[in-house]
């Protein structure tokens, strides 16, 4: 599927158009905005993991001078709302649910007059049991958390294709083993926050740093039981989300109901612990027993999974997020017969929802790791065992997804290659070893009801220059750049010429917003349509200028001029200025969209979740002491097929990310917790890999053209996170002859597998 075509603007290195605003400082996060009369709103939170409200006396924090109001749940229309299921309220009616939910808010003049005021709150409890393994909850006679959920369970997935049982009968090798991942926070620099106005007309302004603004405004409106329209949420300066930003938290609806309380803006901003508590919901911890059966010459003829994930104690994303660790995996590898069966179960703990990947690192911590077993056990080289049963163009999985393209082998082949895979195995050293694993991920995902498109609105001003009206949001990605290259390589114009509006319901067209690693290729293709009938204006009126058919002429530099005629142009500001300042003159404004050729999975889970399907491949070098158990990554290589490249930089800064959160994950990251309380919620307990912890880290970009991508481009945020952690575990296992089980992979565990192994 590789296509060679050269760009102007396309695939250069070109500076990030937001990128001065946040090195000088000058960009506007929510904490920056500074509203006049703005009050200050701070969050009670639960103490308890499960216990019945019978009483809030908020009498004496009322008086406290300086508080302008304190809410709770009566202050409320008590309207439940979620992402997919509507089980969470924005402040607890009735009972709480795990530690850290929210109970009441006090809006004052000061934070710490707020924080005065919440210590003068009386809340009288009576606690109830509470569980906090999910497969305890799933038992009969487990305290229940929400009445009308049996067993505790939130939703259950159960899907066979083809005929599981022949299959494995049929195979000469099968592997079983189970696998356990656990929560990791998104730990962005910036905590959650939003800044709210009320409106005497019944107008809620929000400030936000969400990654979907368009679908927070839906939560939010849900929550407060007002109309979409009546809901403003503009998209601040965003400090890093990782899906930790995808409003599926109540900081935003509290600020709401506060500031309607007061009359006057109130600012809500998580400090880092109430993020680990309640803000931020952290990735979907599960326990995977995966059983595969394999022929001898490595493929894969059969795959079965039980998934039990841990939904904490409301749905958020998690149910989207545990379909994806069920099925997402067999769009990777060639093979028709697989069995699912996943349950997703209430805990009353943290709630749990999207993190980069999105289900995906779970999956492939244990399918990858099976893989690996049978490499070894059949004395196939496991990249070997990868490229025999890589997806190809043309692929459908079991599951309905459609593969364009595809261009799995090639990477595999570049991480061969990078890593000096095949010499390093040969002069194998020892306790010092070789792992490695692939993935596939999308590039957007129909799963918001039947639609997985985007919109954009271009309009070309009287200097030349263009604007994009597009309310897909820059989260940190570099999506802002990517559509501003987009636009400029369609246009014909320079990339400086070209500038991206600030998100914002009121103001921009309709977007899902950065999530399922969908905003080049949906939002960027968007774009695409927008300038192309933008351009298609500009030829217009050129024709006419120039004395010339449209079809002759062509636009390069911000010039427009007849093919094989360059000396006679006009510039594109030329062009619209001659539009406009006429009789009946116009301006040159262009809307576009873009829909994917997706198709919405039925009841049984049957369809093509996304538009473009991204591959990559990864491998590692680790040295184990076997004296301490201490891992270290000696090299790391990651080979991605993200289509047409359009910002290397931005590109190379993803996989890089992507990569340290992935050791992260593996390695070091693990909130501990006891009796569903969080015991190291801040960063001096809760750590996250930094400069030191990093390996040397190579990488590449497979020559890949995908034909529905705007240039031939897919997405690629999320995908260099996903096989992380099995890449490690498989290293390790090479190295020493062991497999941790359980994330995160600590030294005591390692010490702890070399002792049962000699036993």
């Amino acid at each position: 599927m590789a296509k060679a075509q050269e760009f102007s603007v396309v695939g250069q290195r070109v500076v990030r158009v937001e990128g001065y605003d946040k090195v000088t400082g000058e960009a506007r996060y929510v904490a920056d905005v500074r509203l006049p009369g703005m009050l200050f709103g701070k969050i009670l939170r639960s103490p308890f993991p499960h216990a019945r409200i019978l009483n809030i006396d908020t009498s004496k924090a009322e008086k406290v001078r300086g508080v302008k109001a304190v809410v709770t749940a009566e202050d409320t229309v008590k309207r439940p709302w979620g992402a997919f299921f509507a089980d969470q309220y924005p402040l607890s009616v009735g009972k709480v649910r795990y530690i850290g939910e929210e109970v009441a808010a006090v809006a004052a003049i000061d934070p710490d007059t707020a924080e005065e005021a919440l210590d003068l709150i009386e809340v009288e409890y009576e606690e109830l049991p509470a569980v906090f393994d999910a497969e305890q909850a799933m038992q009969e006679g487990a305290p229940l958390i929400h009445d009308n959920k049996p067993r505790n369970t939130a939703m259950t997935i159960d899907v066979e294709r083809g005929d599981i049982q022949k299959a494995f009968t049929e195979s000469d090798l099968t592997v079983e083993d189970t696998f356990e991942s656990i929560p990791q926070w998104h730990c962005a620099i910036e905590t959650i926050g939003s800044v709210a106005e009320y409106a005497p007309s019944g107008k809620y302004t929000i400030y936000m740093n969400t990654q979907t603004l368009f679908m927070a405004r839906y939560r939010i409106a849900a929550a407060l039981g007002v109309r979409e329209t009546d809901v403003r949420v503009i998209q601040s300066a965003v400090g890093g989300g990782f899906g930790g930003k995808s409003c599926d938290d109540n900081n935003a609806m509290v600020a709401a109901i506060l500031a309607r309380k007061t009359g006057k803006p109130v600012k809500t901003i998580n400090s880092r612990e109430d993020e680990f508590l309640a803000g931020s919901r952290p990735r979907v911890n599960m326990k995977i027993s995966v059983k595969m059966g394999f022929k001898k010459d490595g493929k894969i003829r059969a795959k079965q999974l039980r998934i039990i994930a841990d939904n904490g104690a409301y749905s958020g994303k998690a149910p989207a997020i545990t379909g994806v660790a069920a099925l997402r995996h067999d769009t990777c590898y060639k093979y028709s017969d697989v069995k699912t069966q996943a349950y997703l179960v209430y805990t009353n703990k943290i709630p749990t929802g999207a993190f980069r990947g999105f289900g995906n690192p779970s999956a492939e911590w244990a399918v990858e790791q099976a893989i690996d077993q049978a490499a070894h056990e059949l004395g196939i080289d496991p990249a070997e065992i990868a490229r025999v049963n890589a997806a190809e163009p043309g692929y459908v999985s079991p599951h309905g997804n459609r593969v364009t393209s595809c261009e799995l082998r090639q990477c595999i082949d570049r991480v061969e290659k990078m890593m000096e895979w095949k010499k390093k195995r040969a002069e194998k050293k020892p306790r010092i070893g070789l792992g490695l694993a692939c993935t596939v991920h999308v590039s957007g995902k129909r799963h918001f009801g039947d639609y997985d498109g985007g919109s954009a609105t271009i309009k070309i001003n009287e200097d030349g220059k263009a604007l994009i009206l597009c309310g897909e949001g820059e989260v940190g990605q570099g999506a802002a750049t990517a559509m501003c290259q987009i636009a400029a390589e369609e246009l014909g114009i320079p990339m400086e010429d070209v500038e991206i509006s600030q998100a914002d319901t009121d103001l921009t067209t309709f977007c899902l917003g950065a999530f399922g690693s969908r905003v080049t290729y949906v939002g960027g293709n968007a774009v695409k349509d927008a300038a192309t009938k933008a351009k298609q204006q500009i030829l217009a009126m050129a024709s006419e200028m120039l004395e010339a058919r449209a079809d002759d002429l062509v636009i390069e530099h911000g010039k427009v001029y007849v093919r094989g005629a360059e000396a006679k142009a006009v510039t594109v500001a030329d062009v619209a200025r001659a539009r406009l300042f006429r009789r009946g003159g116009s301006p040159i404004v262009a809307s576009g969209s873009f829909d994917a050729d997706s198709v919405l999975p039925d009841e049984t889970r049957y369809g093509n979740e996304s538009g473009a399907y991204n591959f990559a491949c990864q491998a590692a070098e680790v040295g184990v002491d076997t004296e301490t158990g201490q891992v270290k990554v000696l090299k790391y290589v990651a080979a991605s097929d993200c289509g047409t490249v359009i910002n290397p930089i931005g590109a190379e800064g993803q996989v890089e990310g992507s990569v340290a959160q992935g050791l992260g994950y593996a390695l070091i990251e693990g909130l501990r917790m006891e009796e569903g309380r969080p015991i190291n919620p801040n960063f001096s307990d809760y750590r996250v890999p930094s400069m030191r912890d990093m390996p040397d880290l190579a990488h590449a970009f497979a020559r890949s053209y995908e034909p529905t991508g705007p240039f031939g481009a897919k997405g690629l945020g999320e995908l260099g996170m996903d096989p992380t952690a099995a890449v490690i575990s498989n290293a390790i296992f090479d190295a020493v002859g062991v497999r941790v089980k359980t994330l995160p992979i600590t030294p005591e565990k390692v010490l702890q597998a070399l002792k049962e192994k000699v036993k």
